[in-house]
Order: structure tokens, then C-alpha cells, then sequence
């Protein structure tokens, strides 16, 4: 689709709710959407779904389409936002700091005095923290706050959440060998 006044006449006819062009459209970028779905492995989201939640969000937000830029080019960008989302929500939920791995019962020893024992160490580590640092990590990766969540409890910026996150996870991950290693003697 070329900017001419049909992009225009469209998105004049999208905005107004108008069923025909919405489906028109579905059907003409179903499959280079579920093509770039396809290159994402979300573990919570199917390409089925990734173009469902692009055609809803487009549809919500129909009013602030812009009839001077190409609207596949607008669909695009919000396909792009869906992507981003999704994979930022992945991210926050995967397992993916040592100390997770340090947590999760050892295969090999699954007895309820090792799963105390790991808890302990963390426990010892996590009071070791500065009072901010272990306040933001419990109530980010223990009791599964979002950014949002923290900042409206603690007042905090986001980028000051991140680097709370960061340093402690950064201790972590540097006391979590010391303190098995010691235990174990």
C-alpha cells in the first residue's frame, strides 16, 4: 500500500469502525504477520495469537491512526510494540539468574533439608544487602512485582529499580558460591 489518497480513504473508513476494510486488511497481512510471529519462540504466545492482539490493538486504537503515514507501516509499528512487550514480560518471568538456579531443588538431592539449607543461604545473603537493594529485589523476585508496581510503592524511578536489581543481583551472584561452598564443609 503506497500513500495516496486510497491510504487515506482507508484509514478514514478504519477509524470509522468500518467492518469491510477491517477485514479486508486482516486478511491481506494474516500471513506476513504470522510470518513474523513464526520467528519468535514466546513461550505464552502462539503467531495465532501475536496477530489477533496486533488486529485488536489496531482496532482500539483506530482513532489515532495518522492518514499521512502508510498504514501498513502502522500496523507494523504495532506488531513491533506487541513483540517488544512480550518479550520484556518473557524476560522478567524466565529463570535466568544464577541465584534461581541456586534456589530450584538439586535433582540429584530433592530432600527437604537441602531446599532449607539453599533458603537459609539466600536468606543470609539477601541481609547482607544495603536496605533498598534487598527491599526491591524481595519485591521483584520473590514476590513477582512488575517496574510499575515498585515504583508506585517505593516511589522510585524505574531506571533507580533497574539498578537496585542489578547490583543485587550482581552480589548474588558473586556470594552464592562462597556461601554453598561453605556450608558444605
Amino acid at each position: 500500500m503506497q500513500y495516496s489518497p486510497n491510504n487515506t480513504a482507508l484509514i478514514k473508513k478504519l477509524k470509522t469502525g468500518d467492518q469491510a476494510v477491517y477485514k479486508e486488511l486482516y486478511l491481506r497481512y494474516y500471513p506476513k504477520l504470522i510470518g513474523i510471529g513464526k520467528k519468535f519462540d514466546f513461550g505464552l504466545l502462539s503467531p495465532e495469537d501475536f496477530v489477533h492482539e496486533t488486529f485488536l490493538r489496531l482496532y482500539k486504537n483506530r482513532e489515532q491512526l495518522k492518514e499521512h503515514v502508510l498504514l501498513d507501516k502502522q500496523l507494523f509499528v504495532i506488531c513491533k510494540n506487541i513483540i517488544l512487550n512480550h518479550i520484556k514480560k518473557e524476560k522478567r518471568n524466565m529463570t535466568t539468574d544464577s541465584f534461581d538456579l541456586f534456589l530450584e531443588a538439586d535433582e540429584n538431592a530433592p530432600d527437604q533439608r537441602t531446599e532449607i539449607a539453599r533458603g537459609a543461604i539466600l536468606e543470609r545473603l539477601l541481609e547482607r544487602l544495603p536496605k533498598k537493594q534487598e527491599q526491591i529485589f524481595r519485591l521483584h523476585k520473590i514476590d513477582g512485582h512488575s517496574y510499575k508496581e515498585i515504583e508506585a510503592l517505593t516511589g522510585l524511578s524505574p531506571k533507580t529499580i533497574a539498578n537496585h536489581l542489578y547490583l543485587a543481583t550482581k552480589f548474588l551472584k558473586e556470594n552464592v558460591q562462597k556461601e554453598t561452598s561453605q556450608s558444605d564443609r
